[in-house]
């Protein structure tokens, strides 16, 4: 395969990183309370969003979260990696459509929640929650760039995000004991099948094999959609794991590099039988506090990693047993403090997305 003539190219979670995009805290606000918040977030944050949505984060934690990630940025650039921002944005600033209005979130932190990188081609996904109605905006200006210089580059069809794109009687759906052969019924997906919603978090890229799990912010239509875009240079494959709210791939099952992954113990019963060949390493409980606050995820966001290369990884510098395992396996982890990150939602993947790796496109699971 010839060289990427376009400055966007990227197949797999592993090549060497060329160039990145790195998300920013400032500007985050918190999203108003709506029931796509609540099958997502933690129940002991509930209170928290119904008492501030539309409101900032605490500044202090901002201004943490803030150092953190150009602290990372520091180190990437260091390493030789471009690194792109996004533009900022007032996220407490209300908008809407003539059905609903609302606030924004922390979209603008979290890249990969909002796009997908595949080959030399981005797709913006729709995103499912009203408050990342607008979340692609911050990244525009650099995404209009890299089409100028030859990348391709699509959005999802926007979504309407009426009441009929929800299903308020999600909760009661859910069973008391989910069927490993299902264990994501329909009936209990806070979103309908309405129209397409995807959000790219919920894909992995293994080569020609990308992954998706249905969840509470993508469903078929959306799967479909995505799956006819890509047609016959990637295959699309939709995968289940038992977790009680789904929402993102990134702290469920995440490739290392060719023929490793590292899972979640308490979501990843047994691999999807297109893995049987592959090595498994399983996370440790993480070392992030259970009674630390979590605005939008559980703890297993400790997992949530980066490779920069086949060898180096970037994890959290306090989740020592992760470092050690890792260490032992083979790889060079690289510590880098991200602990607030990861209470606004997003570890190392899910704060860039890879614009470019060194690498073609291969075939890793056939």
């Amino acid at each position: 395969m010839p060289e990427h003539t376009s400055p966007v190219g990227s197949y797999n979670e592993w090549d060497p990183l060329e160039e990145v995009i790195v998300g920013v805290i400032d500007g985050a606000a918190v999203p108003p309370w709506h029931p796509a918040i609540e099958a997502t977030v933690p129940p002991e944050a509930w209170e928290f969003y119904r008492r501030n949505g539309g409101s900032g984060f605490p500044a202090e934690q901002v201004e943490a979260a803030h150092e953190e990630l150009e602290g990372f940025v520091s180190i990437l650039e260091g390493e030789g990696v471009t690194v792109r921002r996004p533009d900022p944005v007032d996220q407490s600033a209300s908008f809407g459509t003539a059905d609903w209005t609302s606030t924004g979130g922390s979209s603008h932190t979290f890249p990969r929640d909002v796009a997908l990188v595949a080959g030399d081609q981005i797709v913006e996904a729709t995103m499912g929650w009203r408050s990342y109605y607008f979340a692609t905006h911050p990244f525009r200006t650099i995404f209009k760039d890299y089409f100028r210089r030859g990348a391709r580059w699509v959005a999802a069809p926007k979504p309407q995000l009426t009441d009929a794109a929800y299903n308020p009687g999600y909760a009661a759906a859910k069973p008391e004991t989910p069927s490993p052969d299902d264990p994501f019924p329909d009936a209990t997906s806070v979103i309908t099948e309405f129209e397409p919603i995807v959000d790219a978090g919920d894909f992995m890229r293994f080569g020609r094999d990308i992954l998706v799990q249905r969840s509470h912010v993508t469903n078929r239509f959306g799967i479909e959609w995505v799956r006819r875009l890509l047609g016959d240079e990637f295959r699309v494959h939709e995968v289940a794991f038992v977790d009680d709210h789904p929402m993102h791939m990134n702290a469920t099952f995440v490739p290392l590099r060719p023929g490793k992954v590292l899972i979640n113990p308490e979501r990843v019963p047994e691999l999807p039988a297109m893995f049987a060949a592959w090595d498994v390493l399983v996370c440790p409980e993480p070392a992030i506090p259970a009674d630390q606050t979590m605005y939008f995820c559980s703890r297993w966001i400790a997992m949530n990693t980066l490779m920069l290369d086949h060898e180096r990884i970037f994890v959290e510098a306090r989740e020592t047993e992760l470092l050690r395992l890792l260490e032992k396996e083979g790889f060079t982890p690289i510590p880098v403090p991200f602990r607030t990150v990861n209470t606004f939602g997003g570890g190392f993947h899910c704060a860039t997305l890879d614009v470019r790796r060194r690498g073609a496109l291969e075939d890793y699971l056939s």
